[in-house]
């Protein structure tokens, strides 16, 4: 069974730096769109970042200029460095993958998600 395991969150202070990697056991990433989510406590989850089959990245606003995704083929692993950290920042972080026609919900055809990571930013 393919499985998303994200690690890599913490706590940091304002400002600070985070890294965060996802890797699959059973699904080669590149062939998906892989990304990331995240779920404020009390919040919905929101979008924060894709990588596609060629590396080409996708931001939410509220993350450009900030946070970076990429992808190492070689590792099977897709990382989210996040610096300059700002308190609503603050969430459970979700890996997930999905085939380009199919929406992140469709497990049914193939889409995957993490467990879901904590990341917390303090002042």
């Amino acid at each position: 069974q393919e499985e998303l395991i994200e690690s890599g969150g913490g706590s940091v202070q304002t400002g600070g730096s985070l890294r965060l990697s996802c890797t699959s056991s059973g699904r080669t990433l590149s062939n998906w769109l892989t990304g990331w989510f995240r779920q404020p406590l009390g919040k919905e989850r929101e979008f924060v970042a894709t990588i596609n089959w060629r590396a080409e990245p996708a931001y939410a606003d509220s993350v450009k200029g900030r946070f970076t995704i990429s992808r190492d083929d070689a590792e099977n692993t897709v990382y989210l460095q996040m610096n300059n950290l700002e308190v609503e920042d603050t969430a459970v972080y979700y890996c997930a993958s999905k085939w380009y026609t199919k929406s992140w919900s469709d497990t049914s055809s193939g889409a995957a998600w993490g467990k879901g990571i904590l990341v917390t930013v303090s002042s």
